[in-house]
């Protein structure tokens, strides 16, 4: 009789431990999957420029530097384009370009900006000749 007492505590045991195992599990991969759709809250698409340019899709995920270095981190190869032109950060939810001391400057909306702006949903960004949309994911 103790015999199958204790087969049946040991199966209890396992079955309680694999229901622990599966909620830990579940909740580990809903964690997971929420920072990555989180991580990219803002993105870039590009609507007018060179040819290679357009079309282009950019998630937001940390600092992007936009300019005519090929270490930029989107490449405007254009004589108006200055090496290091602007730069998109993230700050907090908000994000935020910032002309880099380009000599032809950057526009938002149409209108050249002297300081770090917060952009909108769907507002314009033009560097050079390049026209990008800002949104949100």
């Amino acid at each position: 009789m103790i015999d199958l007492v204790l087969f049946v505590g040991r199966v209890l045991l396992v079955v309680v431990l694999y229901i622990f195992l599966f909620a830990v599990m579940r909740t580990g991969v809903g964690l997971v999957r929420g920072q990555r759709r989180d991580a990219a809250i803002w993105s870039i698409d590009v609507e007018k420029g060179a040819r290679a340019l357009r079309g282009l899709h950019v998630d937001i995920l940390g600092p992007v530097v936009v300019g005519r270095s090929p270490s930029s981190d989107i490449v405007v190869d254009e004589p108006y384009v200055s090496s290091s032109h602007a730069r998109f950060t993230l700050q907090g939810p908000a994000l935020v370009l910032e002309d880099l001391g380009s000599t032809n400057g950057t526009l938002v909306n149409g209108h050249p900006i002297d300081q770090p702006v917060t952009l909108r949903e769907d507002d314009e960004v033009q560097i050079g000749d390049t026209i990008m949309r800002v949104s949100r994911g």
